[in-house]
């Protein structure tokens, strides 16, 4: 939604710009009227959208550690996963 009001402004300004009596007030007319503010509204405004962005890459990066972590620590808990067989020598039961 925001994005719709965004274009019919600047829609607006290159209207009026087009409509000054030069060259130079006209491209005063689209920066000081149309780039710069909007250019700083959609900064400010889709500053919420970063916030949560970045929070989101650090929650799955620090997920991503945590697995690794996990894995690392586990130990091979499995006697048949051992090459070597069993140990005493005597046929599993």
């Amino acid at each position: 939604m925001l994005y719709i009001v965004a274009i019919a402004w600047m829609y607006v300004v290159i209207l009026m710009a087009f409509t000054e009596t030069s060259f130079v007030a006209g491209a005063a007319t689209f920066i000081f009227y149309g780039l710069l503010p909007l250019s700083v509204l959609l900064y400010l405004l889709g500053t919420p959208m970063r916030w949560r962005a970045q929070r989101l890459k650090a929650q799955q990066e620090l997920a991503a550690l945590r697995a690794e972590q996990t894995q690392d620590a586990a130990p091979a808990a499995d006697p048949a996963a051992d090459p070597a067989g069993p140990r005493s020598g005597q046929p599993d039961q």
